[in-house]
């Protein structure tokens, strides 16, 4: 059984008191390791006494700690897909990366940033950028929209044209052309919506364009896409011209969540220091999480923006559905979770269920409170009642105050990411945890309940990221007093902005059965 801290406080639960103070904090100092040790191994040995299963067995054998010295790595070459809209873009997407990660929807516009991929293809490495139609003499959205197409080629050490070969060339496809033309860079054509050997006729007209040969493709059925990426891989370079070293496996990564137009990619912007992400005053203007790697605190981050999570997701149709499935999925890859909420505003009943999805998804745990220099001190006051209220359940997560607008304070955010992480990722040496352990259950033991006490015969980290506890016990530990073990292990160990769950074995002394 586990107690996982996330889960919120039913009423009917009665909390754990522990009466009078206590000294486990300066006992626990006044342990060697190897006293700790000592009686982690005695513990361990009376465990024996006890039924395990092979479950136990498999915990009890301890846990490496993975990715410890992960040599730094050549960022991978980078191909951007640009086109006008709706010729296919995040369809051959999808079939490249072979998953359905791009939004697609038989509406022209639905992809409206640059949005990245990693792909591979013949063992070989990639990341493929996906953009919004690029648009000659768009207004508005749409010309923001055409130049984060043209920003993608600016980084890219290859470009996939997509183009529509039932249409043919159109005066938008010429101005992309010459677009493409001017940037020097290495373009295949893939003339898409080809499928059969009568419309590949169609796809040879595109010879005109000057790039070489013009691969019939059709994304919808996969068709020639396999000619298309040997093309694709023998104009890519090994790594990436644009980049230097991924550090240790790759920039941590970062998931910016919140509900619609709470400034997620306007901090993402700043962050960049650039114009990255499409913003506009409509809601729902991100679609697809959007990655991007961002230099901080002399260190590289990958920020993913991510669409706007709306009050009602089951109800949610067509391209919302689709992004609300890809925000979850953008969570799950993350390591931590950055929750915008707007501070001028009340806290409301949909951040408070954000906050939550990412509890859920394990991840560790940043609240920045945007817009902060609109707030005065009235609004200060109320909005820590609210959180008081509303988010004491995450009173652990460190909070980082910002304007995304004017980047007023965005420094401060890096040291509570590290700060995150460092806990995310931290293992309490078994020696010590059960040390920790009984010294507070010594100054305060568990109730009694029906004439027994349960006891706590030992304990391991089962895991990190998040950190995960199990619990070998005699008897079942209520869950007022496991709260009570979760908070002395943050007022001891840390654990500043991660969840932490606590998993109960409750076990029998061996022959007890009958």
């Amino acid at each position: 059984m586990t107690e996982n801290e996330n889960s919120g406080l039913p009423e009917q639960v009665e909390e754990y008191v522990p009466s009078g103070e206590d000294r486990v904090e300066q006992r626990l100092a006044e342990i060697t390791d190897e006293e700790a040790a000592q009686r982690a191994a005695s513990l361990r040995a009376g465990l024996d006494d006890y039924e395990l299963d092979e479950d136990d067995a498999a915990l009890l054998t301890g846990w490496d700690d993975e990715d410890a010295d992960l040599p730094d790595a050549p960022v991978p070459p980078v191909l951007a897909i640009v086109g006008r809209p709706n010729v296919g873009k995040s369809t051959l997407v999808n079939r490249i990366i072979g998953r359905r990660e791009a939004v697609v929807e038989d509406v022209p516009g639905v992809t409206r940033d640059r949005v990245s991929y990693d792909a591979e293809w013949n063992a070989r490495a990639f990341t493929v950028v996906d953009t919004g139609g690029w648009e000659h003499d768009a207004k508005g959205i749409h010309a923001r929209v055409a130049e984060q197409a043209e920003l993608a080629v600016d980084v890219a050490d290859a470009v996939l044209l997509v183009v529509d070969a039932t249409v043919g060339m159109t005066a938008t496809d010429e101005a992309v052309v010459s677009m493409l033309r001017r940037k020097d860079r290495p373009v295949i054509v893939a003339a898409n919506k080809v499928d059969d050997l009568m419309q590949e006729a169609e796809a040879a007209q595109l010879w005109s364009l000057g790039f070489g040969y013009p691969y019939p493709v059709s994304a919808v059925h996969g068709r020639g896409v396999g000619d298309l990426l040997d093309a694709v891989l023998e104009e890519l370079p090994q790594e990436s011209a644009h980049g230097g070293l991924m550090p240790r496996g790759g920039p941590r990564r970062i998931a910016l969540v919140g509900r619609p137009n709470v400034g997620k990619s306007s901090l993402l912007n700043r962050l960049a220091g650039s114009d990255r992400v499409v913003v506009d005053d409509l809601a729902g203007t991100t679609r697809d999480p959007v990655d991007e790697l961002v230099e901080l605190g002399g260190q590289l981050w990958r920020f993913v923006d991510t669409a706007g999570i709306r009050r009602r997701q089951h109800m949610a149709h067509g391209s919302d559905y689709y992004a609300s499935l890809r925000t979850a999925a953008a969570l799950d890859r993350a390591e931590v979770a950055v929750v915008l909420l707007e501070a001028p505003q009340v806290i409301s009943e949909q951040d408070v269920r954000i906050v939550q999805m990412a509890l859920d998804s394990g991840r560790a745990l940043v609240l920045a409170y945007n817009k902060w220099d609109e707030v005065d001190e009235d609004r200060r006051h109320s909005l820590e009642k609210e959180i008081d209220r509303d988010l004491a359940h995450v009173a652990w997560a460190p909070r980082v105050n910002i304007s995304a607008k004017t980047g007023w304070h965005k420094d401060r955010l890096v040291p509570a990411l590290e700060t995150a992480i460092d806990s995310w990722e931290t293992r309490i040496p078994t020696g010590k945890l059960n040390a920790f352990l009984g010294e507070l259950v010594a100054a305060h033991p568990h109730p009694v309940r029906g004439g027994k006490q349960p006891r706590i015969l030992f304990a391991t980290q089962a895991s990190s990221r998040p950190p995960k506890f199990v619990l070998f016990t005699t008897g079942f530990l209520d869950p007022g007093y496991r709260r009570f073990i979760t908070r002395r292990l943050r007022e001891t160990f840390g654990f500043e902005g991660t969840p932490i769950e606590i998993g109960m074995r409750v076990r029998e002394k061996r022959g007890r059965r009958r």
